[in-house]
């Protein structure tokens, strides 16, 4: 009865808080704080939801989570690798490389390309690469040709299309070396079979041809440059791989995502922390508003509570009429903040890429990102942690107002009116 007594004379308070325009005011001011928190906060934890996603399902998909690779020489027996791998809970799949690093040619200078030649029926398993690129220029790769295919970044860097040839140095380690210490390098001519569109690094610097035509090119016979790994947890590909590669005879250069890639992810994970802070404490700022609305409201209705103290209601009560009060200023204000911030989520690609198209401005560079699009996944989770913070600060910011309310000696307060 007491509880339910305290929140009706509460919900009367708050309801005709606005017979005084300041105190409705400030009000107002701690409701569209918090609101403005909470929306903000949903908005940042999808975003970053977005971007980590994209990093598993889109790099992490393409970046091998880990790779054996030969020390001195190539991996002959990688079949029994393989089965080796297959053994291990946790790998999912494996598959053969063969790796050349060689220079390219363009406009002003030389630049650095890492050519993979991989197997396609094999490395569908361990890379998702295939879903970046044309169905035929993932065929060409199933001949022993010298097709290529290369990222779009790099081939509009070239000026290259389809059918065009694109010429690869590389060190000529047979060689003699000239006067000037220098050995001689070889050219490789390709024909440019596809493009594919990745974004980041990868579209500027990788390409990939046959494994068959690679292992020609480097004289490998039957071995391999490395092999490449897929793990089911990708947080757990460092002790697998080593776990993988210690059970070897030969040896190897042992490699996970975490060494190439890992700083991303630590990027995401940090810009997380920072932002739930800082909205945290604007939320938090929002709430001490609300301290400001009780105390003003305390005075405003000290011959009220007197009065009802005077009729009997225990102080327990008071105190819970002006927590009620208070509540319901956090409870409003998570409330649109949750809806606004949701929808925010909901829409944020969209949001993003209008105003893109508006303003002739691209937020995210393809050339330094690993995506070129704002991407946001909203969690219910995140929705739930976010307002019940908002919700329990708010609850906190109502106490100590809430105990002065109930501390009020009634003679004094009817004297005074």
């Amino acid at each position: 009865m007491r509880e339910r007594l305290a929140f009706w004379v509460g919900w009367r308070f708050y309801m005709a808080r606005q017979s005084n325009r300041f105190i409705s005011f400030i009000s107002f001011a701690s409701t569209a704080g918090i609101a403005l928190g909470v929306a903000v906060l949903i908005t940042v934890l999808s975003a970053m939801n977005g971007f980590e996603k994209e990093l598993e399902q889109r790099l992490l998909g393409i970046v091998p989570h880990g790779e054996l690779t030969g020390v001195n020489e190539p991996l002959h027996d990688w079949p029994q690798i393989a089965e080796d791998a297959k053994k291990i809970p946790g790998i999912v799949a494996s598959a053969p490389f063969v790796r050349i690093q060689g220079l390219i040619q363009k406009p002003g200078g030389f630049q650095g390309l890492t050519v993979i030649g991989i197997t396609p029926a094999l490395e569908a398993k361990v890379s998702t690469i295939d879903d970046f690129m044309p169905d035929t220029a993932w065929q060409a790769l199933a001949s022993k040709e010298n097709s290529i295919v290369l990222g779009k970044g790099l081939a509009n860097t070239l000026g290259l299309s389809l059918g065009s040839t694109l010429s690869l140095y590389t060190p000529n380690l047979t060689s003699q070396s000239t006067g000037r210490g220098l050995g001689s390098a070889k050219s490789h001519q390709f024909k440019v079979a596809g493009i594919f569109e990745l974004g980041g690094e990868l579209d500027l610097t990788t390409a990939y041809i046959s494994l068959d035509y690679g292992a020609e090119l480097l004289g490998l016979g039957d071995g391999v440059s490395g092999i490449r790994i897929k793990v089911d947890d990708v947080f757990a590909a460092p002790q697998l791989i080593r776990t993988l590669g210690y059970s070897q005879s030969q040896y190897m250069y042992l490699s996970d995502w975490t060494r190439t890639q890992g700083h991303n992810y630590q990027d995401i994970q940090l810009v997380r922390a920072v932002m739930y802070l800082v909205l945290a404490l604007v939320i938090a700022v929002a709430c001490f508003n609300i301290v400001s609305t009780l105390v003003m409201a305390v005075r405003d209705k000290q011959s009220e509570i007197a009065i009802l103290l005077t009729m009997g209601m225990a102080k327990s009560t008071i105190m819970g009429i002006f927590v009620v009060h208070g509540a319901l200023n956090g409870l409003l204000g998570c409330l649109i903040g949750a809806v606004v911030g949701s929808t925010l989520a909901l829409n944020l690609s969209a949001i993003a890429s209008g105003i893109e198209q508006l303003f002739g401005v691209q937020l995210l560079s393809a050339d330094v990102y690993f995506i070129d699009f704002l991407p946001s996944q909203l969690h219910l989770l995140d929705v739930a942690l976010v307002v019940s913070l908002a919700l329990v600060m708010s609850l906190l910011a109502t106490l100590y107002p809430a105990w002065k309310a109930s501390r009020i000696h009634p003679a004094q307060a009817l004297a005074g009116r």
